[in-house]
């Protein structure tokens, strides 16, 4: 393959199956990956979804790595506005002991208390509403585009996703989740310092202590960023590598890769930037047999819009029974429009666009199909394809 392909796994739990099912077909696929020629498996990290069971990266990987011998393995990524640098770079650190030169620390945002300017007499267990909402929508890069558009060759850059319409009906729950996520009282500090403590760890410089395990553990450093912020510019400024997210944030693609390579400062373990960036892909024997496949993910994408939480992945079936809304074919057209659905040689063509568009130097994709079976295809089908090019 001229450009690597990776994996990505949420861990999803389909209809009808159970967590040890979803499990169970996580470290299968992890196996077949690496039977068909990919690059890396990496696991996302989730919280309080019904449908998707990724929660520990780390404990995925240790299950995948026990059952393969060559597949880079890694998180994408850890969830940094809950996840305290030593503990992740102390479980990266065993993992690498125990499975030397596989494992790859992608590390992300999510949402988090941030520290008050002047911190009150007590401070609340649950960050308000209001603020939670504020913090979430900087993070994800602030409001919606006006129209599509398409880069040079032609890829999709769809209207940016209004999460405030999310956080209009979920806030509560949010604001509630992230109470089971921190300790009562703690606050996240500033991504930049969270990264330069996990670098000071890894290479025993850290002014507070060593990280046992961990200390000069050969992990590959990956920062994940969904837009053109501080995610992207951490990235850049201390020479990692960098996952710009297409199949999450698919509007803001460019702007993320754009604003790291302006960052890009060369390092002991990179001399030029170096990209990957994620899709949702879905092959089948044909176009049409893809399609589908990949019917349930718009009821899939909705159920996180609305605030209920990613639900068991439905079948096509269950799927056709669904009854939309305008409202709601808009809430999840972004996300629809960017799936790269089809036979092998329609999607392999799209992915080379997004290649060609962004400058990746890898591509990883993620495949939710309700079937195993038929997420493994996929992923066969996707990898044959590719090895011709």
């Amino acid at each position: 393959m001229s450009t690597p392909l990776g994996a990505l796994d949420l861990i999803p739990r389909s209809s009808g199956d159970d967590t040890g099912t979803a499990v169970r077909n996580a470290v299968d696929l992890a196996r077949q990956t690496e039977r068909f020629g990919y690059e890396r498996y990496w696991f996302a990290e989730h919280h309080l979804n019904p449908g998707v069971l990724g929660a520990s990266p780390a404990v995925s990987i240790a299950l995948a790595a026990a059952a393969t011998s060559t597949i880079r393995l890694g998180s994408a990524g850890v969830q940094f506005g809950h996840r305290q640098p030593l503990a992740t770079v102390e479980e990266f650190g065993l993992l690498d002991a125990a499975y030397p030169g596989r494992i790859d620390l992608g590390i992300g945002r999510s949402f988090g208390r941030q520290k008050p300017a002047e911190a009150p007499a007590a401070a609340p267990a649950a960050r308000p509403v209001a603020a939670a909402a504020d913090a979430y929508l900087k993070q994800r890069g602030g409001g919606p585009h006006a129209t599509d558009e398409r880069a040079g060759n032609g890829l999709l850059l769809p209207k940016q996703y209004d999460v405030s319409r999310l956080l209009t009906t979920a806030g509560d729950k949010i604001a509630a989740h992230l109470s089971l996520l921190q300790q009562p009282g703690a606050y996240t500090p500033a991504y930049e310092e969270q990264i330069s403590d996990v670098l000071a760890l890894l290479a025993g410089i850290h002014p507070s202590g060593h990280a046992y395990p961990g200390e000069g553990a050969a992990l590959q450093i990956w920062i994940l960023g969904a837009s053109g912020g501080s995610s992207a510019t951490v990235a850049g400024e201390n020479g990692l590598r960098f996952v710009a997210s297409y199949h999450h944030s698919p509007s803001t693609v460019l702007d993320a890769v754009e604003a790291y390579r302006v960052a890009f400062k060369p390092s002991a373990e990179l001399d030029r930037p170096y990209v990957s960036v994620s899709a949702d892909v879905v092959v089948g024997e044909t176009d049409e047999h893809a399609a589908v496949l990949a019917s349930g993910y718009g009821p899939w994408v909705r159920s996180i819009r609305t605030g209920a939480g990613a639900i068991a992945y439905p079948t096509p079936a269950e799927a056709a029974l669904e009854t939309w809304s305008g409202e709601e074919r808009a809430l999840v057209k972004d996300r629809l429009d960017t799936q790269l659905v089809g036979a092998p040689g329609t999607v392999a063509d799209r992915l080379e666009q997004l290649r060609d568009a962004t400058g990746a130097d890898e591509l990883v994709v993620t495949t939710i199909t309700h079937d195993h079976a038929d997420r493994i295809r996929s992923y066969r089908l996707l990898a044959e394809e590719w090895d011709r090019r």
